[in-house]
């Protein structure tokens, strides 16, 4: 077994397959675009926004990310959070994403959907011909508002559909179990449009069925609760249905206390198919270099283990077979 570091780690090919665009808003941007839109913040200073990036739960978290996402207001603020986004996997050698952003999170700020859609889209676009970076991007449902908004956004979302390859579930989990949104899965599948969601994050191993059976997922966001239910992890392998874990996310949420505790090289050794992933990195301390960097610090991943698990992630991916197969071929090379 050979061990790595953080520089052959940062030229690591990488894909990200669970990204949330409002996530990677980092606190100079913020005060950059409240300057800009004349937003009133909450905090003077970077240090009062870092001293309120230390929370301990998801709903902490969720209370100073919605109060961040104020501050976008123009199809040009969408546009410059993406492309940071972008300039920061340019650096740490991720050749494919496929973002998250959520649209009710703005249109219930009186934003126009077409203002969201249009600065992310035209902000990807610019990614892959400038960056060389390939994406596709994924509409997800707040699973804290009802499933009639839900249904009110993705007809917002239709005549956008050229841009957009699937819809997720993502927000609060306690409580709001992924079945409640069984209609409108149902009709996104309807208009072609592929399906994830977040599950068994701070949620039971019981939301990770349902979103299989209710929600008919590509892929799980997040899934760690999958070891608590020994049929789930045979399913798993047997499909090898896609998780997509996020390590610093976990901890800093407290679904793992420290990472040493984290079972995300356990489920790749049984041969579920796990990813890693950065969730909401501006928040979580870290994208995706920093993420593979937490695994070999804390569990000793090895150079063997880093490959597999971008291997995954490209096979795990919604490109079209010529995109996965020229990522597989990055991916090779970079090991030979």
């Amino acid at each position: 077994m050979t061990t790595v570091n953080r520089e052959w780690l940062n030229s690591l090919p990488k894909v990200e397959l669970h990204l949330h665009l409002e996530g990677s808003l980092e606190p100079e941007l913020m005060f950059e675009l409240a300057k800009r839109n004349n937003t009133e913040l909450a905090f003077e200073t970077m240090a009062e926004v870092r001293e309120a990036y230390q929370f301990n739960n998801l709903q902490d978290f969720l209370d100073i990310y919605y109060q961040g996402a104020n501050v976008l207001k123009t199809e040009v603020d969408f546009y410059d959070l993406t492309w940071a986004y972008l300039a920061k996997c340019k650096q740490q050698n991720v050749m494919h994403v496929e973002p998250f952003f959520d649209p009710q999170t703005h249109t219930d700020r009186g934003i126009k959907f077409d203002t969201v859609i249009n600065g992310i889209s035209r902000a990807l676009k610019d990614g892959e011909e400038k960056l060389g970076i390939s994406s596709e991007l994924i509409l997800c449902f707040l699973r804290h508002l009802n499933e009639e908004d839900a249904f009110d956004t993705l007809q917002q979302a239709e005549p956008f559909l050229d841009k957009i390859i699937g819809v997720g579930l993502d927000s609060s989990e306690q409580g709001h179990p992924p079945e409640k949104f069984s209609r409108v899965f149902d009709r996104a599948r309807e208009m072609g449009l592929l399906t994830v969601a977040h599950a068994g994050e701070e949620g039971p191993a019981e939301y990770i069925w349902t979103s299989i059976n209710n929600l008919k997922v590509s892929r799980i966001d997040h899934g760690v609760r999958a070891t608590d239910d020994t049929n789930l992890m045979q399913y798993l392998i047997d499909k090898q249905l896609p998780l997509t874990v996020c390590p610093l996310s976990n901890t800093r949420l407290r679904v793992f206390d420290d990472m040493s505790q984290h079972n995300i090289l356990d489920m790749l050794k049984k041969g579920v198919r796990v990813t890693v992933n950065s969730d909401d990195p501006a928040y979580f301390g870290g994208y995706m270099t920093e993420n593979f960097e937490a695994l070999e610090q804390a569990l000793g991943m090895t150079k063997e283990q880093a490959e597999q698990l971008v291997r995954n992630s490209i096979e795990a991916s919604f490109a079209d077979e010529k995109r996965k197969q020229e990522m597989l071929d990055i991916l090779n090379n970079y090991f030979n």
